[in-house]
């Protein structure tokens, strides 16, 4: 099983950014905890961040090319803002899970609004960096539906 793993603006600032919301992990210790679980499953993985919209949108077009079977993804804050974003993963069809370290949901009225939910097969938020774990443990499933 091949997943790739994007990450949206600022999230390269963890550890540094709103520590009460987003813990003090590091951006570095996220990707060792995603990479060990993807190496004792077996898992080939690619892991990007980008603070630019049309470079995600790339990335999601190279998962496609590199025959991913499916993407987790924390657009940040492209959640709330970005149509080109849910195009993307509509056009690829490729399971997709939308990740967010925070509860969006018990946060500020603007984050409730997801674009990219509607081409997401699951949504994980609040969960921490375990979040990203629990999102490929879904298209784990998936793929062996």
């Amino acid at each position: 099983m091949k997943i790739f793993v994007l990450n949206g603006p600022n999230l390269n600032m963890l550890g540094i950014r709103e520590p009460d919301v987003y813990g003090k992990g590091t951006y570095e210790e996220l990707c060792a905890e995603i990479r060990a679980y993807a190496e004792a499953q077996g898992i080939e993985l690619e892991i990007y961040q980008s603070n630019y919209e049309g470079e995600l949108v790339e990335i999601i077009h190279k998962a496609y090319y590199g025959k991913a079977d499916g993407i987790v993804i924390n657009p940040a804050a492209y959640t709330h803002t970005s149509i080109a974003l849910l195009d993307a993963v509509k056009s690829v069809n490729i399971p997709t899970v939308e990740v967010h370290i925070s509860d969006v949901s018990a946060r500020e009225a603007f984050r409730q609004q997801s674009y990219i939910r509607a081409a997401c097969v699951a949504t994980v938020a609040g969960k921490g960096f375990d979040g990203y774990i629990e999102a490929m443990q879904i298209l784990e499933n998936k793929a062996k539906e």
